[in-house]
C-alpha cells in the first residue's frame, strides 16, 4: 500500500498515532494547541487520511487502520524501490556516505543480519 503524505499530514498522523484511540473532540483540541487549527481544518485533514486508509473515525473515536511502524516500514521500502532500484546495499551506501556508524549501531545492524540469516 503506497500512501503519500505531505509534511502537515504526516505531523497530524503522528499526533493521532501518539494518542490513539482518541475522541475526535479531543483531537480537535490537540490540533488547536499544537497546530493552531480550527475544528474544520482538523476534520478536513482527518477525512483525507481516512480516505487514504490510514485512520478511521467511527462513532467519534479516531483509530489507526495502519500502525505507525507499518506505515514507515512501507515508506522505507518504497524509498529503496524508487530511489535505489530496490537495492538495499545501495541505500545503505548512500545513507552512510557522510555519516558513518557508531560501533553500537554496527553491532545492532550485524545482529539484525545474523538473525535474518538464521531465519528468526
Amino acid at each position: 500500500m503506497e500512501v503519500e503524505l505531505g509534511a502537515i499530514q504526516e505531523r497530524f498522523a503522528d499526533l493521532i498515532w501518539e494518542h490513539e484511540p482518541i475522541d475526535s473532540g479531543e483531537l480537535v483540541k490537540l490540533c488547536a494547541e499544537r497546530f493552531g487549527w480550527k475544528k474544520s481544518t482538523t476534520y478536513t485533514v482527518l477525512k483525507k487520511l481516512c480516505e487514504k486508509g490510514l485512520f478511521e473515525n467511527a462513532t467519534g473515536k479516531v483509530c489507526a487502520r495502519i500502525s505507525r511502524e507499518a506505515f514507515y516500514a512501507n515508506r522505507s521500502k518504497q524509498i529503496v524501490a524508487d530511489s535505489f532500484h530496490g537495492s538495499l546495499p545501495a541505500f545503505f551506501a548512500a545513507f552512510l556516505s557522510d555519516r558513518g556508524l557508531t560501533p553500537s549501531e554496527a553491532d545492532e545492524i550485524q545482529n539484525m543480519i545474523d538473525s535474518y540469516k538464521r531465519g528468526e
